[in-house]
């Protein structure tokens, strides 16, 4: 059901949900002209979760994702933003146990724009828990979210092993014995978290030594579930101003998620040149085309070795990003993901009712390269490094010069474009036969 009060009206929907035949599932119609449809949307939210039906998919892919309800909703994102479904999709798989440090820029303006916020709580009211910081320190301040829980958690565990050691019953002890050697699975941790609180609300504990642990370990009760860690932010902050904290805390070993909305420019500013932007693009001091390469921060965190690494494009493979933010959040370390994403100062000639779509050709194109690092593939003999890009078919050119920021170059510049544009493709060229080399 779409909620016909909150539609932004990019028609982004319209352009990627398929019907029957060819014909398309959804059309855009005039507010004023639909106005019951709000009645639908209205009647939906209100009916219960239906956990059987849930459960007959799995949760791990792209249609079992999908049956989860979404803890980001009608967010103050630009009509078509491509940077709101990857973590709407991210809040679908580990919503109800996230903390999120966001990195001031486009996502903290949609994503906390005061007195409201597009994050919400499920039908359990949990939810992700949301704080912003500064630009420069980030990276900092979701590591320190991180240290915090994780004391709070070694305390817990600590107490259980001191109630091990007490005249509980033995059903206690193997409840606490299961938390402890499961706190650092997501899942599991679930499970066995509401175990031990059922016995925190409901025991016929006598031992005075075992009380005073039960009610510590009852004050910190809502760190029981292991929580899902994410670190948001832009390229401006990843790739620039908060590069220098995101390099320290990846390289910590901890185990922390990042995620990069990759704009290739400074978007909530109004589209400054970034480290990310590519050769030949045009933004703000860079008004005739940028004439560097675009830092690649993907191959930077990689040289690690123990640092998760993936570079996705929601439009062009959804179960690679799926797959992404799976293996990203169960690696017992470190983990970067890299999402390309539409932004309205792209200047899409099509509107931004194709922004999915221009993921997808972007791809194809070999403008953006999806591939996947998992250190844990080396501990089984495997090769870390995997290739999900195929070889590129579709026309470089043409792909940038539906682009304003490239096709105003041409207009422009048109000596220097022709240069520029070649200088472009070939490190898009380069970059494609490097990872080639790397999945060998």
């Amino acid at each position: 059901s779409v909620s016909a009060l909150d539609c932004t009206g990019c028609g982004s929907c319209v352009n990627v949900c398929p019907g029957k035949k060819g014909a398309k599932a959804l059309a855009m119609e005039n507010l004023e002209a639909s106005a019951d449809e709000q009645k639908y949307f209205d009647y939906t939210v209100k009916l219960p979760v239906k956990e059987d039906v849930i459960a007959k998919f799995k949760e791990a892919t792209v249609k079992g994702s999908q049956f989860k309800q979404p803890l980001l909703e009608f967010s103050g994102a630009c009509a078509g933003c491509g940077e709101t479904a990857y973590i709407k999709l991210v809040t679908q798989l580990f919503g109800e146990r996230m903390m999120i440090a966001n990195a001031t820029g486009c996502s903290s303006i949609w994503g906390g724009s005061a007195p409201s916020t597009p994050y919400t709580t499920n039908h359990e009211g949990k939810g992700p828990a949301w704080a912003n910081s500064l630009f420069e320190d980030n990276a900092e301040f979701g590591y320190g979210m991180f240290l915090a829980v994780n004391q709070m958690r070694s305390n817990i565990a600590m107490n259980m092993e001191a109630l091990l050691e007490t005249s509980i019953a033995e059903e206690y002890k193997e409840t606490f014995r299961n938390w402890i050697a499961n706190k650092e699975n997501g899942e599991l941790s679930k499970v066995y978290s509401a175990e031990v609180e059922a016995i925190l609300d409901n025991n016929n504990v006598e031992d005075a030594k075992a009380l005073e642990l039960l009610a510590e370990i009852n004050n910190r009760r809502d760190y029981l579930v292991k929580r899902s860690q994410w670190i948001l932010g832009g390229d401006g902050w990843a790739y620039d101003i908060g590069y220098g904290g995101l390099d320290h805390v990846l390289a910590s070993g901890d185990n922390v998620n990042v995620l990069v909305f990759d704009t290739e420019i400074y978007s909530n500013t109004g589209g400054q040149s970034s480290k990310s932007t590519p050769i030949a693009a045009m933004a703000k001091f860079a008004a005739s085309g940028k004439k560097s390469a675009k830092k690649n921060l993907g191959r930077m965190m990689m040289s690690y070795g123990n640092v998760y690494v993936a570079q996705v494009a929601i439009g062009a493979d959804k179960n690679q990003v799926v797959k992404a933010m799976l293996e990203a959040e169960a690696h017992d370390g470190p983990s970067i993901i890299i999402a390309y994403s539409t932004c309205i100062s792209h200047g899409l000639k099509k509107g931004m009712g194709f922004s999915i779509r221009n993921m997808d050709e972007a791809v194809k194109a070999g403008y953006w390269h999806l591939y996947r690092f998992n250190p844990s593939l080396k501990e089984q003999g495997k090769n870390p490094f995997v290739l999900d890009s195929k070889e590129p078919q579709g026309s470089f050119k043409d792909f940038i010069m539906d682009q304003v920021r490239y096709s105003a170059i041409a207009k422009q510049y048109p000596e220097e474009a022709e240069e520029l544009f070649a200088m472009a493709e070939a490190d898009a060229k380069r970059k494609y036969e490097e990872y080639k080399k790397l999945a060998e």
